[in-house]
């Protein structure tokens, strides 16, 4: 199975659900999307694969967002794509993508969906146990 992670290794909901497709017995392409950002067509490539509106994977805490005016409806997809190309930390993640299909991994268990052999139990970094379905 092929995996790619968009990660940032400062985000625990990222480390976290790279950890469980570690635990799966997969070893994914990792991208730092911080130090590596994708391409404005990768990314609304991503966000079409999840079939979501674009707002779906703006990030709001810890960014620009506020200080932007981002929640104000007036801003078009193009536009918020404009603002994620010039400020990465914007897009939200972890953005997991298989053969299964491509998600926006919060929670961090959502990425079991993604997986052919998804782990039985998890602790997260928090304790927080997870079971798979």
């Amino acid at each position: 199975m092929s995996v790619t992670i968009y990660h940032n290794p400062d985000c625990g909901t990222s480390r976290n659900t790279l950890a469980m497709i570690r635990q799966s017995g997969v070893e994914p392409t990792v991208i730092e999307y911080l130090k590596t950002p994708p391409s404005r067509e990768t990314l609304k490539q991503l966000i079409a694969a999840m079939g979501v509106p674009v707002r779906a994977v703006l990030r709001e805490k810890g960014t620009p967002y506020k200080e932007l005016g981002l929640a104000d409806p007036k801003w078009t997809d193009d536009e918020l794509l404009d603002f994620m190309m010039a400020h990465p930390i914007l897009i939200n993640r972890p953005i997991v993508v298989t053969d299964r299909g491509t998600l926006l991994c919060r929670p961090s268990e959502a990425v079991i969906d993604l997986l052919d052999a998804p782990v039985g139990r998890f602790v997260k970094e928090d304790g927080e146990v997870v079971e798979a379905r």
